[in-house]
C-alpha cells in the first residue's frame, strides 16, 4: 500500500516525496478545480502518482476529463489516474445544471467514452454510442496514441461499487469508510463487478482516511475529526452506511445540530466509537495504534491520508499533512 494525501502544496509535497509518499490526489469543490490541481502536482512532483479523487464526473464532457489527462500525461507519463465522482444530487441539478437522474448508469457510459478519447489511435474514428454519449469523431492531425490511464470511480454504496467493479479499473473509497463498510460491504461489491465483467485481474483500491495528528494540541486533532465526520454524515446518501453501524442516533442528534448552525453540538454527537471506527486522530502514538488496529481494512493500493478540511484553516490543514508523514512506514500490510 502506497501512502498519499491530498495535494498539501509544493512545500509540503516536497517533504512528502523525499519521506516517502507515493501518490497525491487533486479534489474538487466551489474553490478548487481538480485538473488545475492535478497540473500543479505534476509540475511539482518527481515520482509520485497523481490524479483526481475526486473530478466531478459529470460537470464535463468526456472529452474535456481526456484531454487534460492526455496533455498532463506529457509531462508525467506512467503516473497518472482518472478518479471520478458522481457528485450529489444537489451539486449536479443546482451547482452544476446538468441531469442529475440516474447517476450510477450515467457514470458507466462516462468511464467508457473517457477511454474511447484515451484509446484513441492516429489514423482511427473515435467512436462511443450508448444511451447519454455519442462520439463519431475523425481527428486527422497526428496528436492521439492509446493512453493506459487507471479509471476508476468514488464509489460509496454497493450499486456504484459494483459498477466500479465492472466497468473502470478499480474504486476510491470514502474517509467514512470503516473496517466493516470496506470488508462486508464495499469489496465484496466490487469484486462482484468485477466477476460480470470476466476479468481476473484485482480492483485497483484507493481511498481517503480522515488523518489529524497533534502531539501539542491532541485534544484539537480530535476535534477537527469530529466535526470532518459529522459533517459527511449530514448527507443521506451515506444512510445505509450509518444503519449498518447502528448509528441513527448520534446521526440524528449531529443533523439536528447542523440545521441550527452549532458545529460544536456536531462534533459531540460523534461517539468515540464512530471516531475509532472511522479516524485516525490525537497524538502520533494514537494514530499508529489505530492504524495497526485496522490493518486488512484499508485500500489496498493507495490511502490518502487526508487532514480534516472542515473548519480548518490552510494552515492547520498543512501542519496535519506533515505530521501525517510519520505514519510512513508505520502501515499494516492488508
Amino acid at each position: 500500500m502506497r501512502f498519499g494525501m491530498p495535494w498539501p502544496g509544493r512545500e509540503v509535497a516536497r517533504e512528502a516525496e523525499e519521506a516517502g509518499a507515493g501518490a497525491f490526489c487533486a479534489g474538487e469543490f466551489v474553490d478548487h478545480d481538480a485538473y488545475l490541481t492535478l497540473a500543479e502536482i505534476v509540475a511539482n512532483s518527481e515520482r509520485a502518482l497523481a490524479g483526481p479523487a475526486i473530478a466531478y464526473a459529470f460537470a464535463r464532457t468526456p472529452y474535456a476529463h481526456a484531454t487534460a489527462l492526455r496533455q498532463l500525461h506529457a509531462q508525467a507519463p506512467g503516473r497518472l489516474f482518472l478518479g471520478l465522482g458522481s457528485a450529489a444530487f444537489r451539486i449536479n441539478r443546482d451547482w452544476l445544471d446538468v441531469p442529475a437522474d440516474r447517476p450510477v448508469d450515467r457514470i458507466a457510459e462516462t468511464v467508457g467514452a473517457v477511454r474511447a478519447w484515451l484509446h484513441a489511435e492516429n489514423g482511427e474514428k473515435v467512436h462511443y454510442s450508448g444511451e447519454f454519449y455519442s462520439l463519431d469523431a475523425d481527428v486527422r492531425a497526428p496528436v492521439l496514441g492509446r493512453l493506459d490511464i487507471p479509471v476508476l470511480l468514488a464509489a460509496f454504496n454497493t450499486r456504484m461499487a459494483a459498477t466500479a467493479g465492472r466497468v473502470a479499473d478499480g474504486v476510491i473509497g470514502h474517509g467514512l469508510f470503516t473496517r466493516s463498510w470496506w470488508n462486508d460491504v464495499v469489496r465484496p461489491s466490487v469484486e462482484r463487478g468485477t466477476a460480470t465483467a470476466g476479468r481476473t485481474e484485482p480492483p485497483l483500491e484507493h481511498g481517503w482516511v480522515i488523518t489529524a495528528l497533534d502531539d501539542s494540541a491532541p485534544e484539537r486533532a480530535v476535534a477537527d475529526a469530529r466535526r470532518m465526520i459529522a459533517f459527511y454524515l449530514t448527507v443521506k446518501t451515506y444512510d445505509p452506511f450509518v444503519a449498518h453501524h447502528g448509528w441513527e442516533g448520534p446521526v440524528a442528534q449531529l443533523r439536528k445540530a447542523f440545521r441550527a448552525g452549532d458545529t460544536d453540538a456536531m462534533a459531540a454527537a460523534v461517539t468515540d466509537e464512530m471516531l475509532t471506527a472511522i479516524a485516525v486522530c490525537g497524538t502520533t502514538a494514537d494514530a499508529k495504534d489505530l492504524l495497526a488496529a485496522r490493518a486488512g481494512s484499508l485500500p489496498r493500493d493507495v490511502g490518502y491520508f487526508a487532514p480534516p478540511s472542515f473548519l480548518v484553516s490552510q494552515r492547520r490543514r498543512a501542519a496535519y499533512a506533515r505530521a501525517s508523514l510519520a505514519l510512513i512506514g508505520e502501515l499494516p500490510t492488508p
